[in-house]
C-alpha cells in the first residue's frame, strides 16, 4: 500500500552534498557496480523501458534470478535510463533513472546493484548477454528533484531550466542528463519522485 503513496522502502545510492541553492544540488557519487542493458526501443512496440523486464529477470524481482549462481539481488532505487548513440556498444535501486531520445535512438537502462557489491566480479554473471555488469566511477551531477509524472515534456522543461541555471552558476555541464525514477508505475502520479540527473565537472 505505502508503494501506491510514493514510499521509497528499497536501497537508494549514497551521496555527498557538495552544494545547494534554490533551483539545485551538487551531489558526488561514490563508485558503484551497475547491472545495464542497451536495447532499441522498437523492439518492445516503442515502450522506452522495456529493458526493464530484462534487469528485472536478472535479479530475480519476477521470480526465478536469471544468473548463474543463481542469486536473488534487492531491488533498489532509481532506476537509470538515458539514450546512447546507435554506434556506441556498450560491454533496483531508486530512482529509476531515463533519458528519452527518439524513435531511432538506442536506450540504456541501468539498476544499480546493492552496496554489498564493490566491484563487477562481485556480482553473479548474468545468463542474459544482454545484461552488462560494470563499474561506474565517482561522478559529479547537478540534481534537480521533482514529483508527478515523468513526461517527455515535463523533463525536456526540467532538463532546459537545469542547464539553465548551473550554466548561470559557472557550473560546467561534461554529459547527457539521465532521469531518475524512484517509484513503481502502479505509484498514484502525484506521489512519485523523480530526478533530473546533469553530469557536471
Amino acid at each position: 500500500m505505502g508503494m501506491i503513496f510514493g514510499k521509497i522502502s528499497v536501497e537508494t545510492p549514497k551521496y555527498q552534498l557538495l552544494k545547494t541553492t534554490p533551483d539545485y544540488e551538487i551531489r558526488k557519487y561514490p563508485p558503484c557496480v551497475i547491472a545495464q542493458v542497451t536495447y532499441n526501443p522498437s523492439q518492445f512496440k516503442g515502450n522506452k523501458d522495456g529493458g526493464f523486464m530484462i534487469l528485472a529477470n536478472y535479479i530475480g524481482a519476477l521470480g526465478n534470478p536469471q544468473n548463474k549462481m543463481p542469486e536473488t539481488i534487492a531491488m533498489t532505487a532509481p532506476v537509470i535510463t538515458k539514450s546512447s548513440p546507435s554506434s556506441e556498444k556498450i560491454a533496483m535501486t531508486a530512482p529509476v533513472v531515463t533519458k528519452s531520445g527518439d524513435e531511432g535512438s538506442v536506450m540504456v537502462m541501468e539498476f544499480i546493484l546493492p552496496d554489498k557489491y564493490n566491484k563487477a566480479e562481485e556480482a553473479p554473471e548474468p545468463v542474459d548477454e544482454r545484461v552488462v555488469i560494470r563499474e561506474e566511477r565517482e561522478r559529479k551531477y547537478g540534481v534537480v528533484k521533482f514529483s508527478g509524472s515523468a513526461t517527455e515534456e515535463v523533463v525536456a522543461e526540467r532538463v532546459g531550466k537545469l542547464k539553465e541555471v548551473l550554466e548561470r552558476d559557472g557550473v560546467k555541464i561534461v554529459g547527457e542528463y539521465l532521469l531518475g525514477r524512484f517509484n513503481p508505475p502502479w505509484t498514484l502520479p502525484m506521489f512519485k519522485t523523480n530526478e533530473v540527473m546533469i553530469p557536471v565537472e
